[in-house]
């Protein structure tokens, strides 16, 4: 990892590409429209509204993260990416109907700008939607190719000097590491050959890493973590990160979870259910999709709670997700979770929580801040899995073989540490029995 004297500095106006402009896109974008206007805050964000503490607690040095870190300014980002509808993201706002019509119209003309490139897509790992703006290309291989030329020709017109990548596309069906993805040769044989285990959302982040464009997977899908575009990450000195952009209920896991741990309460049963009815719910009704989300969602609890290393606390927790899909609830998701805990001799208690958000105004700071963060890492020359924006996701990606990281206090600590590194600030442990030592 590189210091702060290795990191290009982050003038000119950075690109963020979604594939994928739905709900959450449209909000993400909107917002930082709306928050340059001053119409709003970017309330959310840590590269935003975050402060960072430098140095003793003595010394109240307490900095505004994107005064400490060389960050793109949010007056400096230009906003594209595909899909398979055509509205423009004004139109697809409005259909949304995350954000009030009245805002959307005071940033109309802005937003009526920017309309979708044609879409990599395929039914066969997207179900129960359908639409007019895809691409149709001979092969796997042509699809990736012409993604790249989209991406170039991106550039070029909004005088872009970097670009990133941040998938906001909808959930694929689950499928699992085959042999095509275990090196970048057969992979890229298998592009040419139209092999059925590759998924667009594979695509995309091939085309991105061979741009040199960073990519991060705001879904559960198998994307960039395969051994495949892992190694070429590597080999190009390409940031990814990864997955599943975490929002709603899977945030309050990693808040109470790691709280009941620290007490060392039992947990006899977690059971959790959403109802959602934006195109996200719609997609999660198929069966092969939700299997990738519930996979993603089930592992959270696991490697916060350590069962092994508990085994009277949580080895026979029973942990059951479901989902619903909704229509009248549009993207206002709301979740339930009954908690079956144990305390002091074995005596039984119950957490119940009812949370009712809002899916896409959870996921935009964490879209915004995930572009910020992985053109900041691009800068000070970081590549390949970018464990530290943990923070950000349901199944962070790490190293091979490495248990990741899911409390989410840990995964602020490790984030901020990881700005002081960058920058040759001291990394604060908080152990703090200096402040007790007799001078």
């Amino acid at each position: 990892m590189e210091h702060k004297k290795s990191i290009k500095d982050a003038n000119g106006k950075l690109g963020v590409l979604t594939p994928g402009m739905g709900a959450v896109s449209t909000t993400f974008i909107a917002g930082v429209i709306a928050a340059t206007k001053g119409l709003g805050k970017p309330i959310g964000s840590i590269s935003q509204m975050g402060k960072i503490r430098l140095g003793k607690r003595t010394e109240n040095n307490n900095p505004n993260i994107k005064d400490f870190v060389p960050l793109a300014s949010l007056d400096n980002l230009v906003f594209g990416g595909w899909d398979i509808y055509e509205d423009n993201v004004y139109t697809a706002g409005l259909n949304a109907g995350v954000l009030d019509k009245d805002l959307l119209n005071e940033i109309k003309d802005e937003l009526s700008e920017i309309s979708p490139m044609s879409a990599v897509f395929d039914s066969k790992f997207v179900k129960n939607i359908e639409g007019p703006n895809i691409k149709y290309e001979p092969t796997k291989m042509d699809a990736a190719k012409a993604l790249m030329a989209d991406i170039e020709e991106f550039k070029k017109i909004n005088n872009c000097d970097r670009l990133v990548m941040v998938w906001c596309a909808s959930t694929e069906v689950y499928i699992q590491v085959s042999d095509i993805h275990l090196s970048i040769d057969l992979f890229e044989k298998a592009l040419e050959e139209n092999h059925p285990a590759i998924a667009p959302s594979m695509i995309y982040a091939y085309a991105a890493i061979k741009s040199g464009v960073p990519f991060a997977n705001g879904a559960p899908n198998l994307t960039v973590d395969i051994p495949a575009l892992l190694q070429l990450a590597d080999k190009l000195n390409v940031p990814v990160a990864g997955k599943d952009f975490k929002t709603g209920q899977t945030l309050m896991k990693t808040i109470l979870g790691p709280g009941l741990k620290t007490r060392l309460l039992g947990i006899d049963g977690w059971f959790s259910t959403n109802i959602l009815g934006n195109r996200d719910g719609e997609v999660l009704d198929n069966e092969e999709a939700f299997k990738t989300k519930e996979i993603s969602k089930l592992s959270v609890l696991d490697s916060v709670l350590e069962p092994d290393v508990y085994p009277e606390l949580y080895k026979d927790m029973y942990h059951k997700v479901r989902i619903n899909y909704y229509p009248p609830k549009g993207d206002d998701k709301e979740s339930w979770d009954n908690i079956d805990i144990f305390g002091w001799l074995g005596y039984k208690m119950q957490i119940k929580v009812n949370f009712l958000c809002k899916d896409s105004i959870l996921a935009a700071p964490v879209v915004l801040d995930l572009a910020i963060f992985m053109d900041l890492a691009s800068r000070a020359g970081m590549k390949g899995i970018q464990e530290w924006l943990s923070f950000y996701f349901k199944s962070p990606q790490t190293k091979e073989g490495l248990i990741p990281i899911h409390d989410i206090f840990l995964q602020k600590i490790k984030l901020e540490n990881t700005l002081r590194h960058l920058m040759d600030e001291e990394l604060i442990n908080h152990l703090g029995l200096d402040y007790y030592e007799e001078d």
